[in-house]
């Protein structure tokens, strides 16, 4: 027999019981459609948070109070970071004092969210980031200057009411002329702008040009420093003395916070390269949590698959006699039922991974993350549903290929 009239043989023989053949595939199609949408969906965040966190520089190390990925469920932790001690803005700058013989890359940041901005009888969207630092800011987050000027150690000193703002800011206060030189107020106080970023779009799905900036001494005369951290970032000459500023870094902290031989850190140290590793971990579990469920939902599945072709062979003992006895071969019916059995899985298969696909990137979108195509997954999961086919279609397939013609044929 030619494979293509086997296989229209095994299609049609599926076709004529199609609620048990949908319901076989359906455990399939669960147990790939587990995998195949969390693979995808961690992978698509998986890309964006790598892509984020460029703004980190190669050769940046950043020092704050609290971590940057703070993990739930652990009371004792939250409990050791809410005890520690802020970081001030004294603090702050005798640190970069203690680091200035090794680089005079510091910058100081410390962010108020969901802010807005005002000018004349225009207002942006409450979602602006306010953000007090110094001069530092531009290298060690990747920002340029478009229009205008950087902050200098002046404007630092003095605690000038000046701002650089983004490009949001721009289209939304001054669609029709320059910002240079206007005063706009961010949450009712009062800036002069002296600068424009260039535009940077998005990162995890929010914009990176709804930012205005002012120097941090006067954004905590406007806003007080009570209760509020800083987060500073040092970056290295070169990648080659990147370690060094690591560990200069940590001693200049540990001095700056008063700290003793032996006692613990009360801050944390993070890097684009740590903070990568962090989401590594929590992706790989969701991904081991993942691969065993749809692993025990293929195997049950596999079963199904089993327990419907016994079932069909059964009912086709004579079908299968009558073929038997005009010349049908051993390989003939087995070939029939394990691609009866595959076409099952395949089927079941195909409609997991575009449904998988599907709500994986769903999920990207609604985070505002990348969408991807797992290639690799979905020839995975086509490879397995093969094998499952046929590891669990081939007894029955076999025991089928196996009946006496004579005893087939009296069955009744």
């Amino acid at each position: 027999m030619l494979f293509k009239e086997m296989l229209r043989m095994a299609l049609a023989s599926l076709g004529a019981q199609k609620l048990r053949s949908f319901l076989t595939m359906a455990g399939i199609t669960i147990g790939v459609f587990s995998v195949i949408g969390v693979m995808t969906a961690v992978s698509a965040l998986r890309e964006s948070i790598e892509t984020g966190l460029s703004f980190l520089g190669a050769s940046t190390v950043q020092f704050s109070k609290l971590p940057a990925i703070q993990r739930g469920g652990d009371g004792a932790d939250s409990a050791k970071y809410a005890k520690r001690r802020n970081i001030t803005l004294q603090q702050a700058q005798r640190y970069k004092y203690l680091m200035q013989s090794v680089t005079e890359d510091v910058a100081l940041k410390i962010m108020m969210q969901g802010s807005q901005a005002v000018y004349g009888g225009k207002k942006t969207t409450p979602d602006i980031n306010y953000v007090g630092t110094n001069e530092h800011f531009l290298s060690s987050n990747q920002y340029s200057i478009e229009t205008g000027r950087n902050f200098t150690e002046a404007d630092i000193d003095l605690a000038s009411p000046v701002t650089i703002i983004g490009q949001d800011l721009v289209s939304k206060l001054f669609p029709t002329e320059s910002p240079l030189g206007k005063v706009i107020k961010v949450k009712s106080h009062a800036y002069t702008v002296i600068g424009t970023f260039a535009s940077r779009g998005t990162t995890f799905g929010q914009s990176q040009d709804a930012i205005a900036i002012v120097p941090i001494t006067r954004f905590l005369n406007d806003n007080g420093a009570e209760g509020r951290t800083i987060n500073i970032a040092t970056g290295a000459p070169s990648q080659a003395s990147y370690m060094e500023i690591v560990d200069k870094g940590i001693t200049a902290m540990r001095i700056t916070r008063g700290l003793k031989a032996g006692e613990e850190n009360d801050f944390e140290i993070f890097s684009n390269d740590s903070l990568l590793e962090a989401f590594a971990k929590v992706a790989d579990a969701v991904s081991s949590g993942a691969f065993v469920i749809s692993t025990i939902a293929l195997l049950a599945a596999g079963v199904g698959i089993m327990n419907i072709m016994l079932v069909s062979v059964t009912e086709r003992t004579k079908e299968i006699g009558i073929r038997k006895s005009i010349g049908a071969r051993k390989i003939n019916i087995l070939s029939q039922f394990l691609i009866e059995s595959v076409a099952i899985s395949l089927v079941g298969g195909l409609a997991g991974i575009i449904l998988g696909i599907i709500a994986g990137d769903g999920l990207a979108i609604l985070l505002k993350a990348q969408i991807i195509f797992p290639w690799g997954w979905s020839i995975a999961g086509l490879v397995v549903c093969t094998v499952i086919g046929v590891g669990f279609g081939f007894y029955p397939a076999l025991k089928a290929a196996q009946l006496d013609p004579i005893e087939a044929l009296r069955y009744e």
